[in-house]
């Protein structure tokens, strides 16, 4: 398995507050301009990857509350959660 298929994987398994934690880390090591640059364009593709799984699960949260709000009967006089 490659480094990349094994990154993607890891990546996966985190919650969001994890991915989010991770991410702010990178951001602030990135912000610092202390790294070098190999380094910092390793940080970046990693960054993306963390916010690409930090919106999927924001995006399913969003789901499952709408889902809870709108019910299997339809609306229940709530208006669809939005996320924003």
């Amino acid at each position: 398995m490659s480094d990349t298929q094994t990154e993607a994987r890891d990546i996966a398994d985190l919650s969001f507050e994890q991915a989010l934690g991770e991410l702010e880390k990178i951001v602030a090591e990135l912000e610092s301009g202390q790294a070098p640059l190999e380094r910092s364009i390793e940080m970046y593709e990693r960054g993306a990857a963390l916010k690409a799984h930090c919106e999927k699960r924001l995006e399913a949260a969003r789901l499952r509350v709408e889902k809870i709000v709108v019910g299997p009967q339809g609306p229940t006089g709530v208006e669809p959660a939005e996320f924003s």
